[in-house]
């Protein structure tokens, strides 16, 4: 195992429960964590699109962006059950895509992304589709621990449908941030996270697939 990977998957698990945390408390825990990953992104952003025209779009596409993470934790139900899904669906796309992509390799995928491979792809699909399977059916036992109420929902072809919609966004969103990163001739878009760099290096997908999500949730029409 390279140190690399034993840093991403460190930073991972360390990271995964402090997001929780926030999300499950809510309210100024939770808006307060938002607002600085705001920040932090909207820093990188500025850093690797500085003397470029996209530079003030990139801003208030973030703001933007994180006003649909807002939404979608407070307003659209109060399980905020899609918050979680959309969040897991965006981080085990970016397992799946690593890990099928470091094992199977393969044609890659584009020249923006040269570590991007089509195994990446169904690897992204594969392991967010299980896990949603596995969120609907095993998990009831964790929202009991923290006393709340979990939705009935079942595997459906729209869930399917919705998965495969968000794990296509989380990947693109994925893509757009390399070529940015390629654009500026730097590898990370910062060094905030251990074996991962920047923040916007975490969530490059999410800032992407949480805005689609409200669109799909807010508008289903």
């Amino acid at each position: 195992m390279t140190n690399e990977l034993t840093k991403r998957i460190l930073s991972s698990i360390l990271l995964i429960p402090v997001v929780l945390f926030f999300v499950i408390m809510g309210n100024y825990y939770f808006n307060f964590f938002i607002f600085v990953c705001l920040i932090i992104s909207i820093y990188e952003w500025i850093h690797i699109s500085k003397n470029k025209k996209y530079n003030i779009p990139g801003v208030f596409f973030l703001i933007i962006s994180f006003y649909s993470v807002y939404y979608l934790r407070n307003g659209i139900n109060e399980h905020y059950i899609y918050f979680i899904l959309i969040l897991f669906i965006c981080i085990f796309t970016d397992i799946g895509g690593y890990i099928f992509g470091k094992i199977l390799k393969g044609p890659k995928l584009t020249k923006i992304s040269p570590k991007k491979t089509y195994a990446g792809v169904f690897g992204g699909y594969f392991c967010s589709i299980i896990f949603i399977i596995f969120f609907l059916n095993y998990t009831d036992f964790i929202f009991e621990m923290i006393n709340i109420e979990k939705l009935k929902m079942k595997f459906s072809i729209n869930l399917f449908v919705f998965t495969i919609i968000i794990s296509t966004v989380s990947q693109l969103g994925d893509i757009l941030i390399s070529y940015f990163k390629r654009k500026a001739k730097i590898k990370n878009t910062g060094k905030i996270i251990p074996g991962h760099g920047g923040l916007l290096d975490r969530i490059d997908g999410m800032i992407f697939s949480f805005p689609a999500s409200y669109l799909i949730l807010k508008f289903p029409y």
